[in-house]
């Protein structure tokens, strides 16, 4: 393929576009697979479920099902959507598929028998949100150049999170505050849980409405030659071929992504941990109500945004590696201090802080990949970087229960959270970053 250079930059709408979905992204799966549906599936949906195991254990098997169905077809996709044109559409076909997914669990009510249906709409929903991140994530190379990539990267975090922070409140104001049989603004009964119902609605609606800025205006590709791309392979095995083919190619011109992927794969499944297992901690150790634990995701969400964005803006001028392992360092450290205290103030403050280092290592992640890649890779790349991820996402879950099970106690769990953001912190200082200003022209 002929490459003309890193694009140029790019409208500011067309960035704003291309935000606005991890807007809706990030609200749906926080209204569906952490704060709402979830516990509708498993403290009401599945109450009274016959037999030993549990619905919240079903909801990890569903989520473990899904988890293995990204990591095959991530790179799938990664390959499919090397070349721009096809990125809006495959973008489009998943965001569709999420929202009608979503919408059908307005359907799953208050009895046991709906159990397996529900779960089965929330792992389609959680495994289409991730492969759509594959075409989504590879569009930033169409949108930013080497020099403002992590603040482009970082704003999209931060529209992320503002996007849940904003539907978590509406769906808590008026569908789920209060008590009685009648609850939030909009006085929806609680009975065969409509009120939640409602909100899955509402959640669809939102994900459609902020999805639709990216696929009317996708970010420009005409600094890309098309004339001169050779035959893609469309069909699953040719994919999977020229997968390997490229993974090959990789690994010959630069191990060091490869040793970057398989870092990232860890230390960014420690984030994932802290965000899973915080609020199970801030009820079971650190006393706070499962009311106080949703204002205190929407809470973490605002500072994890403002995070985000700043270090996105400071990513520029320090580069990538040196954000991810400060913030990385910081975590570990008011982890360690989280784990030693106790009590409802002690939670917010070191959680709130763990929040803020949490958001400029996830933009960072991104960023520092992307200026690693080789131009026209970056689906492929992007691929393995959600494979990766999902490879290892039963690392810290695993430490957690071990940690647990070990010492007896919950708070345990979090220092097994802590040897995972550790060994992501060593595995970093392995890799090899290129400069803030190197353009990567492989």
């Amino acid at each position: 393929m002929a490459d003309s250079g890193p694009p140029r930059p790019r409208p500011r709408s067309r960035v704003l576009a291309w935000a606005l979905w991890d807007c809706g992204s990030t609200g749906l799966n926080a209204i569906v697979v952490t704060f709402v549906f979830s516990v509708y599936l498993t403290d009401t949906v599945g109450a009274g479920l016959p037999g030993g195991t549990t619905p919240a254990s079903w909801l990890g098997r569903a989520l473990t099902v899904a988890g293995i169905v990204v990591a095959l077809l991530a790179p799938v996709t990664g390959v499919w959507v090397d070349v721009p044109q096809r990125r809006r559409r495959a973008l489009g076909t998943l965001t569709a598929t999420a929202v009608l997914m979503t919408s059908g669990m307005s359907l799953i009510r208050d009895d046991p028998r709906y159990l397996w249906a529900g779960l089965a709409l929330l792992a389609l929903t959680a495994a289409c949100s991730d492969l759509a991140s594959v075409p989504y994530n590879a569009m930033l190379r169409q949108l930013a150049t080497p020099e403002t990539s992590g603040r482009i990267s970082g704003f999209g975090w931060g529209a992320g999170y503002v996007g849940s922070v904003v539907l978590l409140l509406v769906v808590y104001a008026g569908f789920v505050s209060g008590d009685g049989p009648e609850r939030g603004l909009l006085h929806l009964p609680t009975a065969d849980g409509l009120n939640v119902r409602a909100a899955m609605l509402l959640a669809a609606g939102w994900m459609a409405v902020f999805a639709l800025p990216v696929l009317i205006a996708p970010p420009p590709d005409g600094d890309f030659d098309f004339g001169h791309l050779p035959p893609r392979a469309t069909g699953v095995l040719g994919a999977y071929r020229k997968l390997w083919s490229d993974v090959v190619a990789e690994w010959r011109r630069d191990r060091n992504v490869v040793f970057y992927l398989l870092a990232s794969a860890v230390f960014r499944d420690g984030l994932s941990g802290v965000f899973t297992f915080g609020a199970v901690l801030g009820v079971t150790v650190y006393g706070i109500s499962e009311a106080n634990v949703l204002l205190f995701g929407v809470t973490a969400s605002v500072v994890a945004a403002v995070g985000a964005i700043l270090g996105g803006l400071l990513d520029d001028a320090v580069g990538s590696k040196a954000i991810i392992l400060g913030s990385l360092a910081a975590m570990i450290a008011v982890g360690s201090v989280l784990l030693a205290l106790s009590g409802p103030t002690a939670f917010w403050v070191c959680g709130l802080l763990l929040c803020l280092f949490i958001g400029p290592t996830q933009s960072s992640a991104r960023t520092l990949l992307l200026r690693m890649t080789a131009h026209g890779k970056e689906g492929v790349v992007f691929g393995l970087y959600t494979t990766t991820g999902r490879a290892v996402a039963f690392l810290a879950p695993w430490l957690f229960f071990m940690f647990v099970d070990a010492f007896g106690t919950d708070r345990a769990g979090m220092g097994g959270l802590l040897v995972v953001l550790a060994a992501g912190f060593v595995a970093m200082l392995l890799v090899r970053a290129p400069s803030v200003d190197r353009r990567v022209t492989r």
